[in-house]
């Protein structure tokens, strides 16, 4: 494991949360966000609303622009979150999680759990010197964010099935030049 348990969850829901507007916005609904909640396990208060929903498909392009950006600009990005926010680090275990950090209350709002959460996944990639793990699928029809987890750091394609898709049209090139 590269990063703790909880960084790399909070880091794969960013992810997934980013790419939610990449592929025809697969958050249009209460009913598509109650979905993703449940997907990556969000916890705490939540109000089920076109509000919430608009709040947390506001967050993406703001994600988007950090997760992409250098090094320097992931950290003035991760520190406005966190000011805005007024993230408050703590230590808390709850629904089978042993001991991990969140940064806001269960009762903040949806979007700025996951604000904080993301902001604080960055900070440990940025405190381990991995930004060059953050990057954008290598296909070259998909414009999804992508966190390289592997230990090689050998991770290009996004969780879409672009490496399957890109791997088999390598193959079948191959097979019709050699025909």
């Amino acid at each position: 494991m590269l990063f703790a348990h909880d960084t790399e969850t909070a880091l794969v829901a960013a992810a997934a949360l980013v790419n939610t507007a990449t592929d025809g916005d697969s958050l249009r609904t209460v009913e598509d966000l109650d979905r993703f909640v449940e997907r990556y396990e969000w916890t705490g208060s939540r109000t089920r609303d076109d509000a919430e929903l608009r709040a947390v498909r506001d967050l993406r392009p703001r994600l988007r622009e950090i997760w992409l950006g250098d090094t320097g600009t992931v950290v003035e990005g991760v520190n406005a979150l966190l000011a805005e926010h007024h993230a408050l680090p703590q230590l808390v275990r709850h629904d089978g999680w042993d001991w991990h950090l969140h940064a806001t209350s269960p009762e903040a709002p949806l979007a700025t759990r996951m604000a904080v959460e993301a902001a604080m996944a960055l900070v440990d990639v940025v405190r381990s010197g991995e930004t060059g793990r953050l990057g954008v699928c290598a296909a070259d029809d998909c414009d999804d964010v992508v966190i390289d987890l592997s230990k090689n750091r050998s991770r290009r394609y996004c969780e879409k099935g672009c490496a399957n898709r890109v791997h088999v049209a390598a193959y079948r090139a191959r097979r019709a030049k050699g025909a």
